[in-house]
């Protein structure tokens, strides 16, 4: 409606980052298979199942994972009634084993000593297992919608860009952590702990972020400057470790291969794998293979070799094969069609393809 000056009646302003950051939510939330739809309260089970799945994981590799478990197990008393190796069977190919050790850890805790209910508060969460400071903080938040900052590696180029933090990461954690909490709202603290994740995932993205659609691109400093992509700025990393291996794919006359559980304790605990050497700080003569091999037998190197990378170390695997061997009952034997029913992790699948790939 226009007045007789001809000025027109404008709008309540939105006023604080926050306001204008959940507006843009309000609009443009993900849907996202874990988060409970607008007015409706979380599920404290969900929001924990999805962000221990989430740690060092996309959202695109974690939905398939977060349906299957909470098909297998709907509530808290059921995860933490499961055997551990179905739990790990489940995890297999999601990485960061750990993750799902602590999972049902933490589970049989909160049914036997919670009564199944989660602590609804950032210091009550923290002393659960596998729950560290950000889970902590987007489980108060989201689940229960107590006033938390949580600092994930969205938030934390958000943050840097805002405010063009010179302080290269990882020292500039508590910096950011500093900053993130001031805009941290008392009102609706769950949705905005969404919010500013939805933000730097699908607007401040670490290249080529959209920042004609941001609702903070006039707060933003680098945004200002143009220099967007140089922030958060980051330590000049150290030289990955390499770690060299054999393994050895023993096939019996009936085409199963021989699988055994590695430690419940240290990398991959509780998975299960095809017999290796240990993984050492230099390459393996290939004339030592014979002496290493978990049974005698015609070994034979396989062509190339398999390399996974994990977090702090790139593992090289050469492969030695030996078909039509006596099964070993120290061994779980199990058919091709069948290894899916098992914890086999991902650098052991790479493995076995890489066997029968060369065996074939």
């Amino acid at each position: 409606m226009t007045s007789k000056s001809g000025s027109r009646r404008q709008p309540t302003a939105i006023s604080s980052p926050a306001e204008r950051l959940l507006a843009w939510y309000d609009r443009h939330r993900r849907h996202l298979p874990w988060r409970s739809a607008p007015g409706e309260a979380a599920d404290p089970y969900h929001v924990w199942l999805s962000e221990i799945m989430l740690q060092q994981t996309t959202v695109v590799t974690v939905g398939p994972y977060y349906t299957d478990f909470l098909t297998r197990w709907p509530r808290i008393e059921d995860l933490a009634a499961a055997p551990l190796d179905d739990v790990l069977t489940a995890w297999a190919g999601l990485g960061y084993y750990a993750r799902a050790r602590n999972l049902k850890k933490c589970a049989e805790v909160l049914v036997a000593d919670h009564g199944g209910r989660f602590p609804d508060t950032e210091a009550g969460l923290l002393d659960l297992p596998g729950i560290g400071p950000y889970t902590a903080a987007a489980i108060s938040a989201i689940a229960f919608d107590r006033k938390a900052t949580i600092l994930d590696g969205n938030v934390e180029r958000v943050m840097a860009r805002l405010h063009r933090v010179e302080t290269p990461l990882p020292k500039a954690k508590e910096e950011l952590r500093a900053l993130a909490a001031r805009y941290t709202p008392d009102l609706r603290p769950g949705d905005y702990a969404q919010a500013i994740m939805d933000l730097g995932a699908t607007i401040c993205t670490p290249t080529k972020p959209k920042c004609f659609l941001c609702p903070w691109r006039e707060d933003c400093a680098a945004h200002a400057a143009g220099d967007m992509e140089v922030y958060p700025k980051k330590s000049p990393k150290a030289a990955r470790p390499q770690r060299f291996g054999f393994c050895f794919v023993m096939i019996d006359k009936d085409g199963r291969i021989a699988l055994e559980k590695r430690p419940e304790k240290g990398l991959l605990g509780g998975m299960v794998q095809v017999p290796t050497s240990d993984w050492l700080g230099a390459p393996l003569d290939v004339t030592d293979a014979t002496s290493l091999a978990p049974v005698k037998g015609k070994w034979r190197q396989l062509d190339g070799s398999v390399i996974h990378v994990f977090t702090h170390f790139a593992l090289h695997l050469t492969v030695f094969a030996a078909t039509c061997v006596k099964a070993d009952p120290r061994y779980q034997w199990v058919s091709v069609d069948q290894l899916g029913t098992v914890a086999l992790p991902s650098v052991m699948r790479k493995v076995v393809e890489h066997g029968l790939g060369k065996l074939s």
